[in-house]
């Protein structure tokens, strides 16, 4: 009963993670849509499942809180510039446009089947399409904000001294990543994942570019699903991978799905993560965990 159920599990997310039941190849390698080819092949990689994430409105939830949260540490409604980093959908970008009264804007994002969405949340933004970690985009802005995006860049940290040379004096940075528990689930069963810096090291970045003021918080969100078939349908959905999104080291070789890890994930996610909800229902749990900033540059 059990085999049966593992490779009815098993075809199952096939069938949804490929158009072709019979081999792993959309699992591994996801979409294949046209990005910027000036992009690291990382980075693509990254462009391509954000832009076949076409529902992730609907299901990114928690990182629609997050934004929320960010907009309410932003200190003053008027502003002169405003710099967004990794806008996607325009998650953040809305409540900006609804809360922010600003001469300037300033929108960049990685992938370019989104600019039409942005223009049209906000027309007199000027947009810019490409790698934020490379692009030598404009300085002297009154507020940098940016949600739920730099834990993608190669080297987070250096987020923190590009918005310093970006800000103008007073000016406010604000942004949202992910700690280390971040999808602490996965990393446990495949080791699989990006790398996010610590609490510890984004205050030490912060000090050592001369913000003052600084205010770092965090958020956790543990969400149940009926089984982990839905975890890794929520990730798909949400533009996430398991794999070729974080960066290899010593030449390993990048994770790739076959049947019997598959199989292994699904017993041991049961095994190790089963939690009921408030009805006593038996699921799995999969765990976000924000890390809100807010810093000046003096």
């Amino acid at each position: 009963m059990v085999l049966h159920f593992i490779d009815h599990l098993y075809y199952e997310i096939s069938a949804f993670l490929s158009k072709k039941p019979s081999d792993l190849d959309d699992l591994n390698n996801m979409t294949t849509l046209s990005t910027a080819t000036h992009f690291s092949i990382r980075k693509q990689i990254i462009a391509r499942h954000f832009a076949s994430a076409r529902d992730y409105d609907q299901h990114a939830n928690v990182q629609q809180i997050v934004c929320q949260y960010l907009l309410d540490n932003i200190a003053h409604t008027k502003q002169s510039s405003v710099l967004e980093i990794g806008a996607g959908t325009g998650q953040m970008t809305r409540l900006l446009a609804e809360q922010i009264h600003s001469h300037h804007w300033l929108i960049n994002e990685l992938c370019s089947e989104h600019t039409v969405t942005l223009q049209s949340i906000l027309p007199t933004a000027e947009i810019i399409v490409g790698d934020a970690e490379t692009l030598g985009l404009a300085e002297n802005h009154s507020l940098i904000v940016s949600a739920n995006a730099v834990q993608w860049f190669d080297d987070p940290l250096s987020f923190v001294a590009q918005s310093a040379r970006r800000l103008q004096p007073e000016g406010q940075l604000v942004f949202s990543t992910f700690t280390p528990n971040n999808f602490l689930q996965i990393k446990t069963l495949i080791d699989q994942g990006l790398l996010y810096p610590s609490i510890e090291a984004w205050q030490l970045a912060l000090n050592k570019a001369g913000f003052i003021d600084c205010q770092v918080t965090t958020q956790r969100f543990d969400l149940w699903f009926t089984r982990p078939y839905e975890v890794l349908k929520h990730m798909k959905l949400t533009g996430v991978s398991t794999n070729q999104t974080q960066i290899q080291s010593n030449n390993t070789p990048p994770f790739t799905w076959t049947k019997t890890r598959l199989q292994q994930f699904e017993q041991a996610y049961w095994q190790q993560f089963s939690v009921k909800d408030e009805e006593g229902k038996l699921g799995v749990s999969l765990t976000y965990e924000a890390l809100i900033v807010s810093a000046f540059k003096p």
